[in-house]
């Protein structure tokens, strides 16, 4: 487990801004309405926000961003090192005022029975104090009792503050509140009422991604307003801990840097799972990023690499397929060795087809593969990969720590699972236990990685990128 003893890394020098972690007792809490309600009003007094997220999850940091006005990062102790880790919180809480972290699934939850890698042993790590969310819908003294248990589970995670969510009326609040305060000692800090809307806009696979919806600022402002309203922000910012915080260090220059290769992102409603350290990364290795719109571009513009993100091909798949030029284009490209590097939803574009509702969209048809798409998740949690076949980007005998989250599968494939270049060590993967389809210098896979966990993802991509130029003359 990750732990320091208490003290964190706020027992650092170099303190400036102060934090907090918003946690819940579970998935649908409200931890989500707190936490970006809480960027959303404190970026509206004109306060300097940074935001994060607890592990692997692109919508939710989405949707912080947007509230505080600047990029959201992860911090994902499975995946990354605690010395990745803590550099990573200490250098983009640097000249930032306030730190409002959201965790993930429960207080206490981790991937065994230790909690190991929960959102608590990360507010130990990081010395911050949890705002702990309480849905009190049909209980009232109970909610005392729960708040008591996760305050005596573990004394060495410090909760400042209670939120109590979902409450019913006036006297309902009154006694939720008085008995948390009197059985545990910790101070209530707000009290959001019941409401019969969703504070996000929802649609079938749940929270609609900020690049989707229209209403999305309007969305956040909403939130903005239930905070100011409802909880006592300056209660919540007098529990809020000092961060340690430290300047990114200079990095020396890359040999190729002054002359950088040009990596395509494709990015629009359909491919929006980016994670903000990756593109620093490719950036850092001497990538300049091309932003690619593959709904409305006529055909790839020239690059020397491409990388494809995760997001929602299938909310958006009847553009992408109507968009035939621009298939055909990415399609000419790998077959001339262009290298790409796709993840998820990359992985289905690169496919011959969607199946929805029986219908059929053709799409880059890459791979032999028709993809369908299902109501209940398909593969969902932190994957383990041992690289076995020869690809692109990983040495064989490398270990690739991920994680995947998909409601499609594989409907139809004429391929072998052993011809696949990586193992599946934990999770699901595309079939038979494994990963990765490699065609020239493409690989597309089901598991996202995070370039802090990866270190080597982002150098491989753009090294192949400059051979790739290099070959072009």
């Amino acid at each position: 487990m990750m732990t320091t003893g208490g003290k964190g890394l706020a027992a650092d020098q170099g303190c400036s801004a102060k934090g907090l972690v918003v946690a819940g007792l579970g998935g649908g809490s409200g931890k989500s309405v707190v936490a970006v309600g809480l960027a959303a009003a404190f970026a509206g007094q004109g306060r300097q926000v940074v935001p994060f997220k607890k592990g692997p999850d692109y919508i939710d940091a989405g949707w912080l961003a947007l509230a505080a006005g600047y990029p959201c990062y992860n911090l994902d102790p499975y995946l990354m090192t605690p010395e990745a880790l803590g550099h990573s919180f200490r250098t983009h809480v640097h000249g930032r005022e306030l730190v409002v972290i959201e965790g993930n699934r429960g207080l206490y939850d981790g991937v065994d029975a230790e909690g190991t890698f929960s959102t608590a042993e990360l507010a130990k790590t990081l010395g911050l104090p949890v705002l702990l969310v309480v849905d009190c819908t049909k209980t009232t003294r109970t909610v005392a009792a729960l708040v008591l248990g996760c305050q005596r589970f573990d004394p060495e995670v410090k909760i400042g503050g209670v939120i109590l969510n979902r409450v019913g009326t006036p006297r309902h609040e009154a006694l939720v509140r008085q008995a948390v305060e009197q059985y545990t000692g910790i101070p209530v800090l707000g009290a959001l009422p019941r409401s019969k809307e969703d504070a996000f806009p929802q649609r079938h696979l749940g929270i609609t991604p900020c690049p989707e919806h229209a209403g999305a600022d309007a969305a956040v402002q909403a939130l903005a307003g239930k905070a100011a309203r409802y909880l006592d922000l300056a209660g919540i910012e007098k529990m809020m801990a000092p961060c340690a915080s430290e300047p990114e260090a200079r990095r020396p220059e890359l040999k190729g840097a002054e002359d950088p290769v040009r990596i395509g992102i494709l990015k629009d409603a359909a491919f929006q799972f980016y994670y903000a350290e990756n593109l620093a990364a490719l950036a850092r290795c001497g990538a300049h990023l091309v932003e690619i719109n593959a709904l409305t571009a006529t055909e790839l513009p020239v690059l020397d690499g491409l990388y494809i993100g995760g997001g929602f091909p299938e909310t958006s798949a009847r553009a992408l397929s109507a968009n035939v030029s621009f298939r055909a284009s990415l399609k000419r490209a790998a077959e001339a060795g262009l290298p790409i590097y796709a993840e998820c939803g990359g992985l289905i574009y690169l496919g011959e087809s969607m199946v929805l509702a029986d219908e059929v969209f053709p799409l880059v048809g890459l791979f032999p593969v028709r993809f369908g798409l299902k109501k209940r998740p398909q593969a969902h949690g932190y994957t383990v990969l041992k690289v076995e076949g020869r690809n692109p980007y990983y040495p064989e005998g490398t270990e690739i720590k991920g994680h995947e989250f998909r409601y499609s599968r594989v409907e139809e494939w004429d391929g072998e699972g052993v011809r696949l270049a990586l193992r599946m060590e934990r999770g699901v993967g595309f079939a038979d236990g494994r990963d990765g389809l490699v065609f020239k210098n493409v690989l597309a896979l089901y598991t996202h990685v995070h370039a802090l966990g990866m270190t080597s993802w982002a150098p491989a991509l753009v090294a192949r990128a400059r051979e790739y130029r290099a070959a072009q003359g």
